[in-house]
């Protein structure tokens, strides 16, 4: 494929890319890294266009350059930019319009000296390399956590950048007098450098978004938006080997049941968005008084519960009245008012006999002698007895039957 070919395959690519996602539409509106994306992809194609067009003729050669490697200089540049954007570092445009700045400069400045074409064919590579190396740079952030498929990305785009900037430093070597260059190989490698880069982060940025939108929609069936901490579902997957752990020897499990005292006194006087900027301070507060091996869920509505491994029922209470203490001190600011709450406890331990809805059980009617308590409170569950032991148990008579 010769180069002309090659350059009006990356302009058709471009426009394809960017006419596709101008009719996509996103009900929360289109994120700042896919809105820049989408002008790196209208500014290259327009740029490798105006280069094919340029090649045959068709615009002028003097107007085509320029303008064309500007356009593409700046798409590259946007592009790299829209990744980092995504990698969480929305501070690119200046440093990057800085950049990009100097590339077109330098570029007019040897389009402008060179009769032959050799110097502007170097600053185009190393500009499109450097920009390139940027995109691969963004792509390897947080790399011990990252997907495979983003480490792969970073790899291939680091190595096409690396071969498009040698192109400029052959001929840097070629103007010392060091190398003769084989243009028409040097061209064909760069052009398809090139278009496979155009390919990879086209299609790179697709399958990273849709294998961000499944690792959210699956976070989601576990975590819950509003107070960021396991849901119902999340929490009993996480109890699970826990329940199993405690028909083995060793220190108890505890589990703490707890929600706010009066809270729909707080919906009905501030409104809903006052609950639920109440609901994700109070889980804050909370998620600071516990160690990074405890886990705060919230269960149901206003009901949260927390387990602590390996934590006996005294040292179960004592975190728990800390956690008492600290919501009653607590005042959460919202629009309408300061507001103040407390909040009431139920402590038991994990029995190996036990299942979820014995525990649970347990957990909940200490809670709720805490309530008819008088409420800011913490209560234990009571101690098994040994009416409670299955061998004590008369099958014939119901009313013997564990208190669950």
């Amino acid at each position: 494929m010769d180069s002309t070919t090659m350059v009006l395959a990356l302009a058709l690519g471009n426009l394809a890319l960017s006419g596709t996602l101008f009719f996509f539409e996103d009900a929360d509106g289109r994120p700042a890294a896919l809105s820049a994306w989408g002008w790196a992809r209208q500014l290259q194609a327009g740029g490798w266009m105006l280069l094919a067009l340029g090649a045959v003729g068709v615009v002028p050669e003097a107007l085509a350059l320029p303008v064309a490697y500007a356009l593409v200089f700046g798409g590259v540049a946007w592009e790299a930019g829209a990744l980092w954007e995504r990698a969480g570092r929305p501070r690119w445009r200046r440093p990057m319009g800085l950049l990009l700045g100097v590339a077109i400069g330098a570029f007019v400045l040897c389009y402008a000296i060179d009769p032959f074409g050799l110097l502007r064919a170097l600053a185009a590579s190393l500009a499109l390399g450097v920009f390139y190396l940027l995109a691969g740079a963004a792509l390897a952030q947080g790399w011990r956590t990252a997907p495979p498929l983003q480490r792969f990305l970073a790899v291939a785009t680091g190595v096409l950048a690396a071969l498009v900037a040698f192109r400029g430093l052959l001929g840097l070597a070629a103007l010392a007098g060091w190398v003769r260059l084989p243009n028409e190989l040097l061209r064909q490698l760069y052009t398809g450098a090139l278009y496979l880069l155009a390919l990879l982060n086209g299609f790179g940025w697709l399958l990273l978004d849709r294998e961000r939108l499944q690792g959210d929609l699956a976070r989601l069936a576990v975590v819950d938006a509003l107070t960021d901490v396991p849901n119902r579902r999340g929490f009993f997957q996480l109890l699970a080997p826990w329940m199993a752990l405690a028909r083995r020897p060793g220190l108890p499990t505890a589990l703490v049941l707890f929600d706010p005292d009066h809270f729909k006194r707080i919906n009905d006087g501030y409104g809903h968005p006052a609950g639920d900027a109440v609901l994700a301070e109070l889980a804050h507060a909370c998620k600071r008084q516990l160690r990074d091996s405890d886990l705060l869920g919230r269960l149901v509505g206003v009901e949260f519960a927390i387990l602590l491994p390996r934590t006996s029922l005294e040292d179960a209470a004592m975190v728990a009245e800390r956690m008492r203490t600290a919501i009653e001190a607590q005042r959460v600011k919202t629009e309408r008012a300061m507001i103040s709450l407390t909040a009431s406890f139920g402590v038991t331990t994990i029995r190996p006999d036990d299942s979820t809805v014995t525990l649970l059980a347990r957990a909940e009617d200490a809670l709720r002698a805490a309530k008819t308590g008088g409420r800011n409170r913490v209560e234990l569950a009571r101690a098994p007895s040994p009416a409670d032991e299955p061998d004590a148990i008369d099958a014939a008579d119901p009313a013997a039957a564990p208190d669950a």
